[in-house]
């Protein structure tokens, strides 16, 4: 068939530019066979469409009309020898090869410069900016802009004619229409920023930009010149030209865009000693700090272009995780505009944008928390959408390709070594493709860091200013919920946000590829993608439901384990280990259901999605041989190889669905709790400009008819009434009053903590308080006490001596520097006490507010005056000695127990003026010697609390051992994969039926398509199968963890709580036991089965293209190098992230329970940036971490990318038996989605090596070494035991650790069956040890304690505690009812509570709640008042009847009328029991029938009292003296 042909009708001439210059005529009408040497590989050189249309004028001028070679038929051209050689310059440069090539050059160059005017307002966000030299290279700016804007102008000129004239087709006018926009564009950005100031990476994409419209002139150029010169053509046209001379436009833009730039050194500082490249963020001025000289800046800040692009930036850190265990402070801080109050700040910005924006209509409810989000970080996401875009394009371009291989196999070239080009064009698409997969995901990893730190601030702020209102919905347990979980989810979606839309558009290319392969049959396959849509919509519904409620079983059973964490002493005490423990498996198993369920409609979108292109595929064939559609090897494979593309992505769909609606359950639960209500307390507090003295004439001014916990309070529900306080400088007031009457709420109303006050209360000066129950931070004594102040020495040690913390602080290993655990767990009441106590005088503050401080401090009554409160009334005021005279009420409660407190005397008021007798000598030598323990203190020897442990190094496989050992989990593994492999299996199978059968005429297209549809139904089975077997892996593993980890943490011991953070803990059992729950398994199956996908399509590729072994065996081998590489540094990076979350959650845990000391203080900025470091530092290692699996992934993709390009080389040009078309299309559909199987493969693996993290982190918590068994079978003691309640003591010698002092050295005594004994002694006497020895909460180191003839220590713990009976020291309510407070075990009736409430002093305050029994007690108890909460552990023993009752310190919170009830009621009630009583007041125990006195951990003293008294030097009797000195004296 000829080329060209004469034109039946002539045409009139076209005049047009092109015709301007002379041209040469067509030669295809000559034709000459080619050498057989030339005829493998090489096809005949066909007349492009490009060049056709460039002729038309010559066209109808002559004649005749070219026609194109068709490949797929006609009769081939034929061209003189050596011809093709002379030819292929003359026409490549108008091949659509070369159009394509050129179109993606001028593309990428506007959307560069398109992405640079988006962010052109960035440099603003940076530390310091790039200026240019003045006047430098001024005319070659010029020049170059009047050049180029001339050839712009040409070009579109040329294109425009193009169009409107018909002479260029559609891809020809595009292209020069394109040429001409890049080139203006670039040409325009260039000169106009010439004066303007620049960042690096600005400069850097511009340079990057002149480059490469550099490499696309000199290439026209070159092309142009080539048929020129060389092979001696004369076709001249316009564009000719016009490309020619882009070649010198190029040149002055690429001489303009490297000029010369100098720093702007009159603005900044030290600006000739280094290169600074940013500005100050606008507005935050106060906030930046000089990075430059800290070592630990992050290198991510100073990166340049092409180091960002590459993560070269990051070699330093992974160098360093090569040659040493990585430590915190190895890992380089977060960039400023990364950090926690950067993002923070910019969330506010937009809140007070929307707030005065909406200034005419407040009730406007506030902006959505996702669009909040958006509007902050939209940039960022157009960035990485943008890159997402650019790598969706990329990955498209490989069917095509393979399409055009295929053709190379088939003898089908467009020009000589197409093979070679192609491949080139091959591995450029991957490379590209890699760049910017791995900058999309970076960016959006990126995004859901800012995210996470943003939540977690703006949570943490929020909770210091909840109301008391919205505590009662959000309990402690859901606030760290929302930090662990929920900003933890909302960060990760970041990073699938573009996974919604990309997938969809994704799909939408396939099908036009698809299309335009097998035409009309595309129908069928969309309408089974449709349908498989729809079928899934039910499972994604009911997955949102599923969601909704494991979220709530989580919050229930975070909130029980707090609870029990926080309260386990008390467990322990009362014997309740077990029932609490089986609550919460119960509330488990109901998690567990909901996690099952979850799992498998989860899977059962997997197997859908993944089995979906199996499904398209044989429906599809099907289509075609209905349809009648001829196929072959070319569009057979470019349909495979399309949907093996899109066929991971669809994989991916029900992951990315749930993790859309995980997203949107958090987002929804913490924009309710960001706008839950807040506390008003800035209306009470007012500040004073000048002295306080002077300008204040009434620090306390209350005058109030209703002051109400409750917002819908009435007037006769109000906590207090009617109350009139004026409070004047160095006054000093008693608010006395019974249990239940107000006394706290008065301090709380001051403080501004009520939240419906009618009437005015204020206050002015700075505030110290002291809570009732003590608030101690995880940290030294030394930082309790200066609570963010500045150290003064003289006036912290004279603080130290008036609180009487001396003695104390000789008794502890490290001093003042010792660190003391969470609510001060490892310290009496009396010293955590005066540790407030310390912490409020230190601040020298102008009214101090002590909330029942008595416990520790002497109270100055003498000259106080006093408010008795009854009722929540105001009754009467006066000083003490006319409230003595005056006032009944008062006499009753002082004569009562005579009342007064232990401890040191305290004057509240200036330091300056106490009349202590310690000299100020004597204060610096106490400092001088506890600054030497400090010293010591510093190596973290000896300190109470521990440093976190963390595994260090490589571990191996053991974390995966420890998690497949649970459940059968090895055989359900091996069922996944084993499941999964016949998956990969069948596909390879319907593939290789396809290649060899889909040419060959002697195999029928029924009978190829069945056996394809019959394997194609098998696939699905397999799949569901797999989905089964992990679904079993998963939940199995989660409840064996789960069950060994519960029982691991109630079994432990005191001293492991007493060592260890809260916060350590809830990390663990909150967002380490929810990855464990729903990602590891998911993530171990991703991942096996991914590498499955990649190695078998590396041995696939070896095995058709056996020469490319030499490249994949040390590809491989590099793959391994770098694996190994990575992962010592990603490993200790994931180890670190955990222990820094755990500090993080410790600080929120703490601060949730002393907000209203924080508050008090006024010490909330200082928190709150305490706690944006903490989020920063655990941030910064998991941006390292997730940085350097992207470093990792694309160090493998460009090996890989070799691999498949090598080998479709090999494939298409060497005369292998496997280069047959069918085996070339099966190859490299396999080698095309090679890239996204090691991404994903690589990926995944790095997943579940940092979820596997979480499986090391509770391990370390599953093997705590237990307490003794709970019941020893062989040794249990009778029911009534014990009958008479003989206790004695004999040799009894304690130490709390191995290596430590004794702190009991020796005691022996014996208590008589029904005596009252009172324990007495000094703080860090040994009192409470004694208890908890008897309780064995301390277990003896010698000696023996024996009741009733059994010695405890031969008997289980539960047998030994249920039977005795206390009353600790801290009153300990749970969240729950009335009823459930009293009785927890459900041991007892009704009328039998209500009896013990009477003798409680309860029962009218429970009758008076509308719920009865059934009234509801809030978390901690906080409805309730201190001393009622004291009275219902007294219920407990009273309905629990023990023959042995222990009274640790129990009074400390209740009033002293109170105090003689409870005490008239033990004597009453426990008349025939053995009842030992640590004394809080001496009067207390006064009456007892021994005292048992210990001084310094010995028995000093063990006599009736009466005795003592008599006894000269006694101890008992100093004890008295000084009580009762001290009561007359003030």
């Amino acid at each position: 068939m000829e080329i060209c042909r004469p034109l039946e009708k002539s045409q009139p001439e076209l005049q047009s530019p092109l015709n301007s210059f002379p041209s040469f005529p067509t030669s295809a009408q000559t034709s000459v066979p080619l050498h057989s040497s030339t005829s493998r590989g090489l096809a005949l050189l066909t007349t492009m469409e490009m060049e056709l249309l460039l002729l038309r004028a010559l066209e109808r001028t002559l004649g005749i009309v070219t026609k194109p070679h068709c490949r797929n038929g006609g009769r081939s051209s034929h061209i003189p020898d050596g011809a093709l050689l002379q030819r292929l310059p003359s026409h490549f440069h108008d091949s659509c090869l070369n159009h394509v090539f050129i179109l993606c050059i001028d593309l990428l160059l506007l959307l560069i410069t398109f992405c640079i005017f988006i962010y052109k307002k960035s440099a603003a966000s940076c530390k310091f900016t790039v200026e240019p030299l003045p006047q430098s290279f001024s005319k070659l700016m010029i020049s170059s802009a009047i050049f180029n804007s001339f050839l712009s102008m040409l070009y579109f000129g040329v294109g425009i004619w193009g169009v409107s004239n018909d002479v260029l087709p559609l891809q020809g006018w595009i292209v020069v229409l394109l040429q001409g926009s890049a080139l203006l564009v670039l040409n325009l950005y260039v000169s106009l920023n010439h004066n303007r100031k620049q960042t690096h990476w600005e400069i850097a994409v511009v340079k990057l930009c002149s480059a490469l419209d550099f490499c696309l002139s000199a290439f026209l150029c070159f092309t142009y010149l080539w048929q020129a010169i060389i092979a001696e053509k004369k076709l001249v046209s316009v564009k000719m030209v016009i490309d020619i001379l882009s070649l010198p436009g190029a040149i002055l833009l690429l001489l303009c865009a490297f000029r010369g730039r100098k720093i702007n050194a009159g603005n900044y500082p030290n600006a000739n000693s280094e290169p600074y490249y940013y500005a100050p963020l606008l507005g935050e001025e106060a906030m930046a700090s000089d990075d430059d000289g800290d070592d630990k800046v992050n290198p991510f800040a100073k990166a340049g272009f092409f180091s960002k692009l590459s993560f070269w930036w990051l070699n330093p850190l992974m160098k360093k995780g090569k040659e040493k265990v990585l430590e915190d402070e190895d890992i380089p801080h977060m960039r400023e505009e990364d950090q926690a109050r950067t993002c923070y700040l910019m969330y506010l910005e937009r809140l007070n944008k929307w707030k005065s924006a909406k200034k005419g209509s407040p009730d406007e409810p506030a902006p959505a928390l996702w669009s909040t989000l958006l509007s902050c970080y939209k940039k960022e996401i157009l960035l990485s959408g943008f890159f997402a875009l650019l790598k969706l394009l990329t990955l498209c371009a490989g069917p095509f390709l393979l399409k055009a291989f295929i053709d190379v196999a088939e003898h089908k070239v467009a020009f000589e070594y197409e093979g070679y080009v192609l491949t080139l064009t091959l591995l450029s698409a991957k490379c590209i493709e890699s760049f910017s997969e791995r900058q999309y995901h970076f960016q959006t990893r990126l995004v859901g860091v800012r995210v996470r730190s943003l939540l977690s601030a703006a949570i943490y702020q929020k909770q210091l200013v909840l109301s008391n209102a919205a505590k009662l919905t959000h309990s402690p347990g859901e606030i760290m919920s929302y930090v662990t979980i929920d900003a933890y989810k909302i960060g990760e979606f970041a990073y699938w946000f573009h996974q919604i839309w990309t997938t969809g558009l994704q799909l939408c290319l396939a099908l036009l590829i698809i299309y335009f392969s097998i035409g009309m049959a595309t129908i069928a396959a969309l309408i089974t993608i449709i349908v498989t849509v729809i079928g899934s919509s039910p499972l994604t519904t009911s997955q949102l439901t599923n969601q909704t409620r494991l979220t709530q079983q989580q919050d229930r059973r975070l909130k029980a384990i707090t609870e029990a964490l926080v309260n386990m002493k008390v467990l322990k005490l009362y014997a309740w280990e077990n029932h609490f423990m089986e609550m919460i498996e119960k509330v488990r198993k109901e998690e567990l259901v909901s996690i099952s369920k979850l799992l498998f409609r989860r899977g059962c979108l997997m197997m859908l999605f993944g089995s979906s292109p199996v499904i398209v595929s044989v429906i599809t064939f099907w289509a075609c041989y209905l349809l009648s559609i001829p196929l072959n090897a070319s569009n057979v494979f470019t349909f495979l190889a399309t949907l093996r593309i899109v066929q991971e992505p669809v994989r991916m769909l029900p992951e990315v669905a749930t993790i859309f609606i995980e997203a949107k359950v958090s987002l929804d639960r913490i924009g309710k709790f960001l706008q839950a209500p807040e506390l008003q307390h800035n209306r009470i507090r007012q500040k004073s400009n000048s002295g306080f003295q002077e300008a204040v004439e009434v620090p306390i001014f209350i005058q109030s008819t209703e002051i109400s916990w409750s917002r819908e309070a009435t007037s006769s529900k109000a906590t207090l009434r009617n109350i009139n306080l004026t409070v004047k400088p160095r006054e000093k007031v008693a608010i006395c009053g019974e249990v239940g009457s107000g006394k706290s709420t008065l301090l709380a109303a001051v403080l501004g903590e009520v939240p419906l006050i009618n009437g005015t209360v204020s206050v002015y000066g700075r505030i110290a308080y002291v809570s009732q129950t003590a608030w101690i931070q995880t940290a030294t004594i030394r930082d309790n006490i200066l609570f963010g102040s500045s150290m003064d020495p003289v006036r912290y040690w004279e603080v130290v001596e008036r609180c009487s913390l001396v003695k104390d602080l000789e008794l502890l290993p490290n001093g003042d520097s010792t660190e003391i655990g969470e609510r001060g767990v490892n310290l009496s009441g009396g010293q955590k006490q005066r540790i407030q106590l310390a912490r409020a005088l230190y601040q020298n503050a102008d009214v101090y507010l002590l909330d029942d401080p008595f416990s520790a401090v002497d109270a100055h009554t003498a000259t106080s005056l006093f408010n008795l409160m009854s009722s929540g009334e105001i009754l009467k005021t006066g000083t003490f000695d006319q409230m003595l005279e005056s006032c009944q009420e008062f006499n009753e409660l002082v004569n009562a127990h005579k009342n007064t407190t232990e401890g040191g005397k305290v004057h509240i008021g200036s330091i300056g003026e106490s009349t202590t007798d310690a000299s100020t000598t004597e204060i610096k030598e106490i400092y001088r010697r506890d600054h030497n323990l400090a010293a010591a203190a510093a190596s973290g020897d000896h300190q109470l609390i521990k440093k976190e442990e963390k595994e260090t190094g490589d571990t191996g496989f053991k974390p995966y051992m420890d998690y497949l050992s649970k459940n059968k989990g090895f055989f359900f593994c091996f069922l996944t994969v084993l499941f999964y492999f016949l998956f990969v299996v069948g596909q390879l199978a319907q593939n290789y039926l396809l290649a060899t059968g889909i040419q060959n005429p002697g195999v029928s297209r029924v009978t190829l398509f069945t056996l394809y549809g019959v394997i194609g139904c098998a696939l699905p089975f397999f799949m569901f199968l797999r989905i089964f077997s992990l679904v079993r892996l998963g939940c199995g593993a989660s409840e064996a963890i789960f069950s060994k980890l519960i029982i691991s943490l109630f079994r432990a011991p005191m001293s492991f709580y007493d060592s260890t953070p809260l916060g350590r803990i809830l990390s663990r059992v909150s967002s380490d036991l929810s990855i464990i729950d729903l990602e590891v398994a998911s993530k171990l199956a991703v991942s096996l089965g991914s590498t499955l996908n990649a190695y078998t399509s590396l041995a696939l590729l070896a095995i058709l293209a056996w020469p490319v072994l030499f490249i994949i065996t040390p590809i491989l081998y590099l793959i391994m190098i770098l694996q190994r590489y990575y992962f010592n540094t990603a490993k200790e990076l994931m180890r670190i992230n955990g222990t820094t979350k755990s500090s993080l959650l410790n600080h929120f845990a703490e601060s949730i329970s002393g907000a209203m000391t924080i508050r008090a203080f006024e010490e909330e900025e200082r928190f709150f940036s305490k706690n944006l470091v903490l989020i920063d530092n655990n941030a910064t290692t998991y941006f390292h971490n997730f940085s350097a699996s992207q470093w990792l992934i694309q160090r493998l993709e460009i090996p890989c990318a070799i691999v498949l390009s090598t080998s479709a080389l090999v494939m298409t040009c060497l005369p292998l038996g496997a280069s047959t078309s069918g085996f070339v299309g099966m190859a490299l559909s396999y080698g095309l989605s090679l890239n996204v199987f090691l991404i994903i493969s690589v990926q995944y693996q790095c997943f579940i090596a940092e979820s596997i993290i979480s499986v090391e982190r509770l391990e370390q918590y599953m093997h705590i070494p237990s307490e003794a068994p709970q019941v020893i079978e062989s040794v249990r003691p009778p029911a009534n035991w014990p009958s008479h309640g003989q206790v004695e003591i004999y040799n009894l010698k304690v130490r709390y650790q191995k290596n430590s002092p004794l702190v009991l050295h020796g005691i022996s005594c014996r208590i008589e069956g029904g005596d009252k004994i009172g324990v007495v002694g000094r703080t860090g006497s040994g009192k409470t040890t004694l208890i908890s020895t008897l309780f064995r909460l301390v277990e003896p180191t010698e000696g023996r304690i024996i009741i009733d003839g059994i010695d405890i220590s031969t008997i289980g713990l539960h047998d030994l505690r249920s039977h005795l009976g206390i009353i600790p020291q801290d009153p300990t309510l749970f969240c729950g009812t009335v009823r459930y407070n009293l009785d927890p075990l459900s041991q007892h009736t009704d009328l039998e509570i209500w009896e013990v409430l009477e003798k409680c002093q309860l029962r009218e305050a429970i009758q008076q709640k509308e719920g009865g029994l059934d009234t509801s007690v809030a978390e901690d108890g906080s409805n309730w008042s201190m001393g009622q909460r004291q009275l219902f552990c007294l219920g407990r023993a009273l309905l629990k009847r023990s023959k042995i009752l222990v009274l640790d310190e129990a009074t400390a919170s209740i009033d002293n009328t109170t105090d003689a009830i409870l005490q008239r009621i033990i004597r009453t009630e426990f008349a025939e029991c053995t009842v030992i009583t640590v004394a809080h007041r001496i009067p207390t125990v006064m009456d007892s029938t021994r005292i048992l006195a210990i001084a310094d951990g010995k028995l000093a003293e063990y006599d009736e009292p009466g005795n003592l008294m008599k006894e000269e030097g006694s101890l008992f009797r100093q004890l008295v003296h000084e009580y009762w000195s001290r009561s007359t004296n003030n």
